[in-house]
């Protein structure tokens, strides 16, 4: 619902705050004191196109901020589509340059105007101008059938049979594409894993090459190196292993005088023996040692062999057998697409025939519907001073598919059935039904809503309905029958409702009044929230004129007592 809205140098409105609560709050006033301003206002906020002449004169923008509660769980998919995170809260704000520029913000969030339109469907519904009511709207008609006679749980049936299908037919379309191309794909993966098959790539074999690469380089170096070592170990005049094993039995001759140096001299000679076995290993690591150009030579060709398979299938030798595996991975399902192709479309077949058989079962159930809510509407209008009116709901297939689209019985298939649904009226007898906002006034706009949400119960249960002329052109019982409804749909929804009839502003929960003043030379529209004894003055006034009497007052006691 809305809780507040707040408008700032919009038209004659140079700073108004309004805190609204549940159920029916009626705004009365005379003509010209701004009471449509309030719905323009709303309309700004609910991505209407902004005017530059709406900024009030001399003022640097017009301002028009709502706050709105919201239930979280069933807003929260269509706040998630624009980025925002769900919450129990909504603010929205608009501003408007005198040039016609305006911005607009959801939650901070800098917001188009056609997204605060797609946030207003189901949060507000304004029945005055045609921007934001349901009942033009002919995309809504469909959803309001459904929700008519409770067929929602086999719509969402064909929903989901309907996205086994599409997703069957896009799998299809693609298996398909892949056919058309698998020729030319084939060859090219054959060649890419021809050059994998010539070269043989093994996983590590660069640092293997690469190791053996740096010894064939640096072999007369390693060779001096490792003949140096074993020379100075073992064969030299003065080897450290003789030298070693002359001091361990030096030490072993002194251990008979004390034995305590008979571990170390067992520690020098196990140190002597790896030494002796190093240069042993170092005598035939050298008798291996092999100094081959031609082998140097063999290695930097495979390297670049190697290195130019890496470059050209991912970077390095990892990435290009990975690309090599998959490659072989692909050329087996491209032997697979025919029987691929034939379970897609098995696939696609069933799932087809499911979702046709429930899109017609729905379309059978939604003409019955049809004849009824028309039937139900045409009631409610008769009681609303519309006794001439005949609403009839036409369901007609929607039309013939095209490229790939999926089709039922010629009809183009969708979440929703085969089915479209539009509200046609004939206000007066002998007249064709037309399309509700091609025919209807204002004022038969609102009571066809109104007219819809009692026949409908549970339509956008948070959502606020504001009326602006409901009450144009009737009077008396009619306007009474009115009020009653307003209230009676008021249980259960927030509704404003702008009105000149005392009758219906009898029956409001609350009631505000829009007066127009002049302060310093400028004209000024102000809202006043009444209590008792100025509501019981303002239904004298509006049964009365200009003069209050007291057997208006009188007339507005009746009217208070009877709509309590």
């Amino acid at each position: 619902m809305l809780s507040c809205l707040r408008v700032r140098n919009l038209a004659i409105i140079d700073e108004l705050e309004l805190t609204l609560s549940p159920g029916l709050t009626v705004v009365t006033g005379e003509t010209g004191a701004g009471k449509s301003i309030l719905v323009n206002a709303l309309n700004l906020v609910l991505g209407a196109r902004a005017r530059p002449e709406v900024v009030r004169a001399g003022a640097e923008q017009a301002e028009v901020e709502a706050l709105f509660s919201i239930d979280p769980v069933r807003m929260g998919p269509r706040l998630a589509e624009l980025g925002l995170d769900a919450d129990e809260e909504i603010v929205v704000r608009r501003t408007v340059l005198p040039q016609g520029r305006s911005r607009a913000s959801i939650n901070g969030h800098l917001a188009t105007a056609s997204q605060l339109q797609a946030l207003a469907q189901g949060l507000v519904d304004i029945c005055s101008q045609h921007e934001h009511h349901t009942l033009v709207d002919a995309g809504t008609h469909l959803d309001h059938l459904d929700r008519f006679g409770g067929i929602e749980a086999e719509r969402e049936q064909v929903a989901a049979a309907f996205g086994q299908a599409a997703q069957a037919a896009r799998q299809l379309a693609e298996t398909r594409e892949q056919l058309r191309q698998r020729t030319e794909r084939e060859e090219l993966l054959r060649f890419q894993l021809s050059e994998f098959e010539r070269l043989s790539p093994r996983p590590g074999e660069e640092d293997e090459l690469r190791t053996e690469r740096e010894r064939l380089a640096h072999a007369e170096r390693l060779t001096q190196a490792a003949r140096s070592a074993e020379h100075r170990l073992y064969t030299a005049d003065d080897a450290v292993c003789a030298a070693l094993d002359r001091v361990v039995h030096e030490l072993r001759q002194a251990s008979r005088h004390d034995p305590s140096l008979s571990p170390i001299a067992e520690r020098i000679e196990s140190a002597s023996t790896d030494l002796s076995e190093a240069a042993r290993d170092l005598s035939l690591w050298l008798s291996h040692l092999q100094v081959d150009p031609a082998r140097l030579a063999e290695i930097e060709e495979r390297l670049h062999a190697l290195k130019g398979l890496a470059r050209r299938f991912g970077g390095d030798l990892q990435q290009a057998l990975a690309h090599a595996a998959r490659a072989r991975d692909e050329l087996s399902g491209l032997d697979e697409l025919d029987a691929r192709l034939q379970d897609l479309q098995a696939e696609l077949d069933r799932a087809l025939d499911q979702a046709a058989t429930g899109a017609r079962a729905l379309s059978v159930r939604r003409h019955a519907l049809a004849a009824q809510l028309g039937a139900g509407i045409s009631a409610e209008l008769g009681g609303l001073g519309m006794g001439h009116a005949r609403v009839l709901v036409e369901v007609a297939p929607l039309g013939e598919a095209k490229g790939a689209e999926l089709s039922v019985d010629g009809a183009r298939l969708t979440a929703a059935g085969i089915d479209r649904a539009e509200f046609l009226i004939a206000p007066n007898p002998g007249e064709d039904p037309k399309p509700l906002g091609r025919v209807a006034s204002g004022g038969e706009l609102s009571r066809a809503l109104l007219a819809l949400k009692c026949v409908i119960p549970g339509i956008d249960p948070d959502g606020l309905y504001v009326f602006d002329e409901v009450d144009s052109g009737v009077g008396g019982a009619v306007a009474e029958v009115i009020a009653r409804k307003l209230r009676a749909i008021s249980r259960q929804h927030q509704v404003l409702c702008i009105t000149h009839l005392p009758q219906v502003a009898a029956y409001a929960d609350r009631h505000l009044r829009v007066e127009k003043e002049v302060v310093q030379g400028r004209t000024r529209s102000r809202i006043v929230a009444l209590d008792e004894a100025e509501r019981r003055e303002e239904l004298a006034r509006m049964l009365g004129g200009i003069e209050v009497s007291e057997g208006s007052r009188l007339a507005a006691d009746a009217l208070l007592q009877a709509a309590r």
